[in-house]
This record gives C-alpha cells, structure tokens and sequence, in this order.
C-alpha cells in the first residue's frame, strides 16, 4: 500500500549536526552558496541484498561474461534544454537497476570486470514489504531529477529510461558518464537493510587504482559533489542522515563498486532510504515525497556546478 500523503520525518537533530561538523555539510540555501564501510544490508551492487528482497531475484548459474544488450550511449531528452544557471553542463543520471532485470536474471548474473576484481553486471535491487520495487523508484525520481536539472540549463543524460530489456550493467554504467565527459554523475538507488535502519546515505568512491580502475583524480570533486547532495537532501526532503551506515555523517566511502571505480569523471551514488523500513517505505512510496528527493538532489547538483 503507498501512502501518498505520509509526512516526512522531522529531522533528527543529532545526526543533522553531525552530519555538518563531520563532513562540512550545509544545511541551509545560505550556507550551502544559495546556489548548494558497507553497512548492514547496504550495496547497490550487492547479489545478497537483491536475493534476500525480492523472490524474483534468485540468481542463476553466473556466466563467465555479460551477453551483449543493446549498446546504450545514455538516453537524452529530445527538446534542447532551456538556458539557465547550469547551461553548458552536462548529467548523467543514473537510475539504479532496470525493472526488466528479474525477467532476465542469467544475463544480470553472468560477471563483469569491475576494475578490482569481477561482479554482477546488475541485480535486480530491493523492494518493499508491499512489492514496490527499487527500480521504479529509482526510475521516477531520475525522471524528475532531469526535469529538474533541464530547467536549470543542463544536458542531462540517463544510464536507462526503461528503453531496454535490462541493465545496463555497472560497467557500461560507468562508460556512459565518461564517454559524455560529465560534469557529475549521480546513481539513484534505495537500500535493502533490516527494519530499524533509516535515514539516506550518500556513498563516495574510495581510492582505487589496479586492474582498470583509477579514482585518484575524482575522489575529492566526487566527495565535494557528495557533501553537497547530502547537506541539500537533509534540507529539501526533512530526512535524516543513515542511522546505521556513515557513522551519522550520511556519507560512506566504498571500493567495491564498479559503477563508482571506473568513472573517470566526479560520481556518487545516493540511497534515499530504507525500503524494508516500513517509515521510509512510506516516504520512498509517496509520490510528494519523491519528488522533494529529486529537489534534495538537483539542489546538490546545482551547488556542486556552480561553486
């Protein structure tokens, strides 16, 4: 059941000037320029968190590579953005997993490189107690996040727009966002934890560099990018950061996801909340609420582009 009008949670007062004194996040349009370890059940790219959540999700044999799907250069909007404060700057949103991975579960298992090692092309993410899947959330806020930011002047691209059968997978992912030389990156996702857990996390590439992965030149723009999202994130939508994922900061720096080690451009990834949380479920559920999350993000977009 999806409650539309569920309000959001006051924030929490604690963890939202935690959130400021250790990661320098603004929690005001003032002081954010007026512009602005793996947890438990964590992982955008995690088989485990994608099995446990959704029936549908049982994996199959892993293959040895991905089969090929249709090539994907990003999807980009037909009508040529408006000029505005970020025109000349480029997006790629990414919105986590496809809802057409748990009919294609062989191809989303087979493995790719991902810079230290291999991993699932893709899962098909977590879900809520009442069957609302991850990826369309993550397909809706994206949407509105590119509406968001084409007001604003961007070009703004999609990893996927429900235009192919699955992934793509976390490597093409990352392809897409260097190949049109982003000016930011951002992966839409929701988590997967144990109920209790609440709160967004913004997650961070760590320094990585063997086998194809090299993060040392965007591992300070891609934190600078972060901490902005998550201070605006906290203002726009009232959440609080992760109660059980960043030590309250709402930020997390991890070295196991390829979508993040083999950007060569500034990228995070951002889980809005806790889809098992039956509180969050009923704000991720809610469709006013979604749209405060795209606000939160493109707000943290915006701030990071025109420092």
């Amino acid at each position: 059941m999806r409650h539309e009008d569920f309000p959001p949670p006051t924030p929490r007062r604690g963890p939202v000037l935690a959130a400021a004194a250790l990661a320098g996040v603004c929690l005001t349009a003032a002081g954010c320029g007026g512009d602005g370890g793996q947890g438990p059940g964590a992982g955008p790219e995690s088989a485990s968190r994608s099995a446990a959540s959704s029936p549908a999700s049982t994996p199959s044999t892993p293959q040895p590579s991905a089969p090929a799907a249709t090539p994907s250069t990003g999807t980009t909007s037909a009508t040529p953005a408006p000029r505005g404060p970020l025109t000349g700057r480029t997006v790629v949103i990414d919105p986590g997993h496809n809802p057409g991975n748990r009919d294609h579960t062989r191809e989303i298992n087979s493995q790719v490189d991902i810079g230290t090692g291999h991993k699932e092309c893709d899962t098909t993410g977590t879900a809520t107690d009442a069957g609302y899947a991850e990826a369309e959330f993550t397909l809706d806020v994206s949407r509105r996040l590119r509406t968001l930011l084409e007001e604003r002047g961007a070009k703004v691209v999609l990893t996927q727009d429900g235009d192919r059968p699955y992934g793509p997978c976390v490597d093409e992912r990352a392809r897409i966002g260097n190949k049109e030389r982003a000016d930011a990156v951002v992966s839409v996702h929701a988590d997967g934890s144990a109920t209790g857990n609440r709160g967004f996390h913004v997650i961070l590439p760590a320094a990585v560099n063997g086998d194809g992965a090299d993060t040392a030149k965007i591992v300070a723009p891609s934190r600078e990018l972060g901490v902005r999202i998550a201070g605006n994130f906290v203002r726009v939508t009232g959440s609080a950061p992760s109660n059980y994922v960043g030590d309250s900061t709402g930020l997390d720096t991890r070295d196991d996801l390829g979508g993040l080690n083999l950007s060569t451009v500034p990228k995070v990834f951002i889980e809005c909340g806790n889809m098992r949380d039956p509180k969050d479920a009923a704000l991720l559920t809610s469709s006013g609420w979604r749209q405060k999350a795209a606000l939160g993000i493109a707000e943290g977009i915006g701030s990071y582009l025109k420092r």
